[in-house]
């Protein structure tokens, strides 16, 4: 069996792993043990939708439960006292300036596993995230994007607040 890759997190990133680990783990599957045993006493397991859909559920948790352990177990928290703040790195939050939209646009850079581009979140192995990534305030790139290229200007490169 192939050794997992070994993933990078953000403290808040790692935390909210083991979080939904735990709460999946304890609460989800006692709430699912319960709807099973409803469901079950409904008769007939055969034509039973309700057994069906929670056993259903049950092994989604569980799958769930697997791929959580296993992205526990294979990740690598960013210490965050060994990096230079100046410069754009997983942890990051960076406020550019886009030319071809014409505004401030605002990106935390956060593992692949992490992101979420509705939120701001973008990895740091996504296009933008990983042109931004060494960047400086001040410094201007050019990044090829899926449809095109986008032209940005770091203002300003903090630690992201948790």
């Amino acid at each position: 069996m192939a050794k997992a890759k070994k993933m990078l997190y953000t403290q808040q990133g790692y935390q909210e792993l083991v979080e939904e680990l735990n709460y999946l783990k304890h609460e989800k599957r006692e709430q699912i043990k319960n709807d099973i045993a409803v469901a079950r006493s409904f008769g007939d397991l055969s034509e039973n939708s309700e057994y069906d859909e929670a056993r259903n559920e049950q092994a989604k948790n569980e799958a769930r439960i697997k791929e959580l352990e296993e992205l526990i177990e294979n990740a690598t928290i960013i210490d965050e006292s060994t990096i230079d703040h100046s410069v754009v790195s997983l942890g990051s939050t960076v406020r550019v300036f886009d030319y071809s939209l014409n505004e401030e646009v605002t990106y935390s850079i956060v593992g692949s596993n992490e992101s979420n581009p509705l939120e701001g979140k973008i990895s740091d192995l996504s296009p933008i995230g990983s042109a931004l990534v060494d960047m400086r305030e001040g410094e201007e790139k050019e990044i090829e994007i899926p449809n095109g290229t986008l032209r940005i200007k770091v203002l300003h490169v903090s630690r992201t607040q948790n």
